[in-house]
């Protein structure tokens, strides 16, 4: 887990995964359900490429952790990660 902006941006890019938000859950203006835009997933209609700034920018306002997995337990590497909110009553 980390909020550090640096290991999320490098997580992101070992992965070639562009910063987005999921269409129609944006909220006041800003990115809603914050995601990453992965080279040849199939179910991308609903993301939209949003920039490194507006992502981060909704990560700090929301006080989000970024929990993430480097590798499966076969050794691959995982795309596996999580926004969470430490201030949520079931977090």
């Amino acid at each position: 887990m980390t909020t550090n902006h640096d290991v999320i941006r490098r997580w992101a890019s070992d992965r070639r995964a562009e910063p987005a938000t999921i269409s129609g859950t944006e909220r006041d203006g800003r990115a809603g359900v914050l995601t990453f835009d992965f080279p040849g997933y199939r179910e991308s209609g609903r993301i939209r490429p949003i920039t490194w700034d507006e992502w981060f920018d909704t990560f700090d306002l929301r006080q989000l952790n970024f929990i993430y997995q480097e590798e499966r337990s076969n050794g691959g590497q995982s795309n596996f990660f999580r926004t969470e909110s430490p201030h949520r009553e079931d977090a």
